[in-house]
């Protein structure tokens, strides 16, 4: 459950631009803020399952945006070469200026 709220937070950070005021509101109260369904449903005077409703839908909004441009997979396979790169940098007398590099490299995402 932490992985999957893990990665709809990504998710969201990556596209959520792409989302409606209600759809962001709803995602930042639910995965953000911990809101309850009910919760919710109570600040926007909803039912219970329209918010799951609304949640739900925009989560597969958000799965079928990464599938299309995997913003998110980019961003974990450069987070894993930024690690490799530290690792080799720490092993070999260049390790000061290739670590301010790859500091420079991580503050860009």
């Amino acid at each position: 459950m932490l992985e999957r709220t893990n990665r709809m937070n990504y998710l969201f950070d990556f596209y959520g631009g792409l989302l409606t005021p209600k759809q962001k509101s709803y995602m930042s109260l639910y995965y953000l803020d911990d809101y309850s369904l009910g919760e919710i449903a109570d600040e926007y005077n909803v039912s219970r399952q329209a918010v799951y409703d609304n949640i739900k839908r925009t989560e597969a909004m958000l799965e079928l945006y990464e599938e299309k441009l995997l913003l998110f997979q980019k961003f974990q396979e450069r987070q894993r070469l930024v690690e490799q790169l530290k690792h080799i940098a720490a092993e070999t007398e260049l390790e000061g200026r290739m670590l301010v590099l790859l500091e420079a490299l991580e503050k860009l995402d």
